[in-house]
């Protein structure tokens, strides 16, 4: 039910962190996966590291805040492998840390263009191909940020909540057609996107004695929800999003 042998999944800012524990998990499951970010050094590195452990990949470096860029990802994709069945959207930024009103616009369009818009480009390119086939995945990895208030990252929020309804969207739209559309929702992982959060001993600390599981979550923590939505354990899901955070947004204040 978690066999993915001679898929293809395509998963963007996956060199590291979350990304790559998702590569890895669905290479593991014998999809062939598409390692993406902005530099080809470092993707091919992860790439590589996949290969060293039996399984298949491929690098192809992509800015995800241009058009022009992803259509290269797809295409090349399609000239490897003639197919995708399961996309990622993984990749993401943050440039600003504090109050919305205080924020540039120059930072507001640059999150907004790379959290969403992008992945709206890259889901409308990738979903007409799946239906050729007779279906596919789609998956966004969002953020808890998106159902609440913040201080400081308040426009990250906006963002990873329009990614909530991408999805549901993207599953009425696309459903009839064979694909499924699902948002992955992570608490604080332990990745460089985060550090400045977990490497701060108050914040961790917070995190920590607020989670029921107590501790801060690790990438792989995450890979193996990515791997549950691309199977077909997961065929009847769809415009779901999949809280993972070890149970913090369920616990009352202190």
């Amino acid at each position: 039910m978690f066999d993915l042998t001679d898929k293809v999944a395509v998963i963007t800012g996956s060199s590291k962190g979350i990304g790559l524990s998702i590569a890895e998990c669905m290479a593991d499951a014998g999809a062939k996966v598409v390692i993406s970010s902005r530099k080809q050094d470092v993707c091919e590195s992860a790439a590589e590291k996949i290969r060293q452990k039996g399984g298949e990949a491929l690098a192809i470096p992509c800015n995800i805040s241009r058009k022009e860029e992803l259509h290269k990802l797809i295409d090349e994709t399609l000239a490897a492998w003639g197919r995708l069945d399961i996309l990622v959207c993984n990749a993401a930024v943050n440039p600003y840390y504090g109050p919305m009103s205080k924020m540039s616009d120059e930072a507001y369009d640059k999150v907004m263009n790379s959290n969403v818009r992008s992945n709206f480009w890259l889901c409308n390119l990738a979903a007409p191909l799946m239906v050729e086939q007779g279906g596919g995945s789609i998956i966004i990895v969002s953020s808890i940020g998106g159902n609440q208030g913040s201080e400081n990252l308040g426009v990250y929020g906006i963002s990873k909540a329009a990614d909530f309804a991408l999805v549901r969207n993207l599953a009425v739209e696309w459903g009839p057609r064979g694909i499924t559309a699902n948002c992955i929702a992570p608490g604080l992982i332990k990745t460089d996107f985060s550090r400045a959060l977990w490497e701060n001993p108050k914040i961790a600390t917070g995190v920590e004695d607020g989670t029921p599981v107590r501790r801060i979550g690790d990438p792989e923590d995450i890979g193996g929800v990515a791997l549950f939505l691309a199977s077909d354990a997961a065929r009847y899901l769809t415009g779901q999003t999949l809280v993972v955070d070890g149970g913090v947004s369920i616990k009352e204040p202190a």
